[in-house]
């Protein structure tokens, strides 16, 4: 029997078609303002804590927008917290803990909408703590000489014949001067196709951070969407992921990526 999800889709699309996205105003401080796409009645104890152990691979297939879709992704850095030979894998935790993430993104050419199949897709983000892992630059992991010898939160998948690759993760920690993020980089054969960076919801972090037990032990984050140091205020909405809770205690996050060729 398929597995039940309840299931909310933000910002348009599959069952909010032909809705734009929403932005709640809820003040401005000294680390930007919020920018959401959407109010939630989710509670942080919807969701699983602990991390992916024990999660099946019988997650239900993520869902993407219908519409808009066919937009060239614009490209950002890299980031000083990339490391090289990072492993093939679905699931990229390797055992750290916090909200069990699915990440799926989906490539399309932005001037067809055709699938992009094959593509090597790399994700790597920050633990709960705001800590990258690896030889990456002192920055990412001060002081943690234990991090640096490990690759947690890093992973690539190769696009299916419907342009989709889905990571299993957990859901980012905040460090200051940067709105909650991942990193993404996108190669076909010997071409870098894009480098860039997607956002989290302002709402949905508030939510996870101030009851997720998992991320109880970290202060309030300082940067919002609106003030983060690599999107622009008026970037960032289009940069946010849409967003399941799924039945398992999953959350969902789903994007779809548009390559200029």
């Amino acid at each position: 029997m398929p597995m039940k999800r309840r299931t909310i889709i933000l910002g348009g699309g599959v069952l909010l078609a032909g809705a734009g996205a929403v932005f709640m105003a809820r003040g401005t401080g000294r680390g930007g303002a919020p920018i959401s796409r959407h109010s939630f009645d989710w509670k942080a104890s919807d969701f699983r804590s602990g991390g992916t152990a024990g999660i099946s691979g019988e997650l239900p297939e993520p869902i993407f927008r219908a519409e808009p879709q066919c937009i060239a992704t614009l490209a950002q850095t890299l980031g000083p917290c990339h490391t090289s030979d990072v492993p093939i894998r679905s699931d990229v935790t390797d055992g750290v803990t916090g909200l069990p993430t699915r990440i799926s993104l989906r490539l399309v050419e932005a001037a067809t909408c055709k699938p992009v199949e094959g593509a090597d897709v790399e994700i790597w983000h920050a633990d709960a703590r705001g800590v990258y892992s690896g030889e990456a630059a002192a920055i990412c992991n001060a002081e943690d000489a234990e991090a640096r010898g490990t690759s947690f939160l890093r992973g690539r998948q190769i696009s299916d014949a419907n342009g989709i690759v889905s990571f299993l993760t957990v859901y980012p920690g905040w460090y200051p001067s940067r709105a909650v993020h991942i990193h993404l980089r996108v190669l076909l054969g010997d071409r870098e196709l894009l480098v860039s960076q997607l956002l989290f919801d302002d709402a949905l972090s508030d939510l996870v951070y101030q009851g997720h037990p998992d991320y109880a032990a970290r202060p309030v984050r300082a940067t919002m969407n609106g003030g983060d140091t690599v999107f622009s205020s008026s970037d960032a909405a289009r940069f946010i992921f849409d967003f399941e809770k799924l039945d398992a205690g999953v959350l969902q996050a789903s994007y779809t990526v548009g390559i200029a060729a």
